[in-house]
């Protein structure tokens, strides 16, 4: 089993791998062709569409995985059934997350000129772009294909972001650099990584017509809605912690505050994605290994620790070289923010065992609450942090609500393990 975590985490991190270092390479193109004031204005509406695209879509990967072994161990249902439905009623909250947020993306879009400080001209770019970021969800594709342990594929079709933003980039600094023109590349590696996705999954589910549905299912299975809801709140809360506090620093700070945020998250933010990497390929572990699952939640705790420490001395020793490097030297404000989201993104490393082992076991709910209670305090705490030490500040209310999730989160993962005491005569 654990030599199986391992290969699926490598092919995940060889996906991130690539997406980090392209994400240097276009990040580099975007700040230096924008400028600082125009590539703040561009964090913004990129931010705003990934605020959207987490906050109303749903987690239908984790659903599959977890409903999709379900179908598999039941010696009564039809597998092929099963899965039929689980990936129907998936497709089915998919479709009516694009509906609904593109709905949500005009009103976001009009709003975001007067809290968040966009330009004028950028009302109907940014609308564009949210709606065509709903589009793009791919969720269920990627579910599939982790219910079958194809990481590989799964890692090649999400590589099509990072490339075609990179390969975008360079032309939008070459032809059209402006806004707009790498709202256009962004908007295209979307597209792309959602059709490579689909396709890939296509060869071991596909939706068919007639499954679906947002009411089968639930109907057959007892606990449907409530997971599927405690997932998508706890996703969201971690999109508040990304995103909508990236928002908060523009509306408090300015666009310029903003895009050095930006710089700082983009860097500091890195080793998140080792963090989501160990989660996606330990959840479908967790699933099948039922009471033995705290074992390996132990392990790769234990792993992520040490690759956490590395990280920070890293970012300490290497930070403000790889900023001038990557950004330039009108970007060195965002060193110490960097360093702060460092820690923060360690520390969720670190956490992402417990969140996974918790979720396996059915207590999405108390997932939620966990993340959701330091974050909304952490959020409240963002205008005064921003006006006492400014970039600094955002970054250290974030570090506060990770600190406090992942605190309780290791908690109660104890507390669910812990074997009962026998009953005394």
């Amino acid at each position: 089993m654990m030599r199986r975590i391992l290969a699926n985490a490598g092919w995940l991190l060889g996906g991130k791998g690539v997406n980090a270092a392209l994400s240097l390479v276009y990040l580099a193109i975007a700040t230096r062709a924008l400028g600082l004031a125009e590539f703040g204005q561009f964090t913004l509406v990129v931010a705003l569409a990934q605020a959207l695209t987490g906050i109303a879509s749903f987690q239908t990967w984790l659903f599959v995985v977890r409903w999709g072994n379900s179908a598999a161990q039941d010696p009564v249902q039809d597998r092929k059934t099963g899965t039929r439905d689980v990936i129907g009623f998936a497709t089915a909250l998919d479709l009516a997350s694009m509906a609904l947020g593109t709905l949500a993306a005009g009103a976001l879009a009009l709003s975001a000129l007067h809290w968040v400080g966009l330009s004028a001209d950028l009302g109907w770019p940014t609308f564009l772009f949210c709606a065509v970021s709903m589009l793009a969800i791919r969720s269920t594709p990627t579910g599939i294909l982790r219910l079958h342990d194809r990481y590989a594929r799964a890692a090649g079709a999400e590589t099509a972001i990072p490339v075609i933003r990179a390969i975008g980039a360079g032309l939008a600094a070459l032809f059209m650099p402006t806004i707009i023109g790498f709202l256009l590349a962004w908007a295209a590696a979307e597209l792309a990584a959602a059709a490579a996705c689909w396709a890939a999954a296509a060869r071991f589910g596909r939706p068919q017509l007639s499954a679906i549905s947002l009411t089968r299912l639930p109907r057959q299975e007892a606990g449907v809605w409530r997971f599927v809801l405690s997932t998508n709140f706890s996703s969201s809360t971690g999109v508040a912690g990304r995103q909508v506090l990236l928002l908060m620093v523009g509306a408090f700070g300015g666009a310029t505050m903003a895009g050095i945020y930006r710089v700082a998250a983009q860097l500091g933010l890195a080793i998140l994605k080792l963090g989501q990497a160990v989660l996606q390929a330990i959840f479908p572990d967790l699933v099948r290994a039922g009471p033995q699952d705290h074992v390996l939640a132990g392990r790769i705790a234990r792993v992520a620790a040490v690759t956490a420490l590395a990280s920070i001395a890293l970012a300490v020793a290497g930070g403000e070289v790889l900023i001038a490097a990557v950004a330039g030297p009108e970007f060195s404000a965002a060193y110490v923010p960097m360093i702060i989201l460092a820690a923060a993104s360690a520390i969720e490393l670190v956490g992402a065992s417990w969140d996974a082992l918790l979720v396996a076991r059915r207590r999405a709910g108390l997932v939620l609450a966990l993340r959701a209670v330091p974050m909304a305090a952490a959020l409240a705490l963002v205008p005064w942090a921003i006006s006492v030490a400014g970039a600094s500040g955002a970054a250290a209310a974030s570090l506060l609500a990770s600190t406090l999730a992942v605190g309780g989160l290791f908690f109660f993962a104890r507390l669910v393990t812990r074997p009962a005491r026998p009953v005394a005569e």
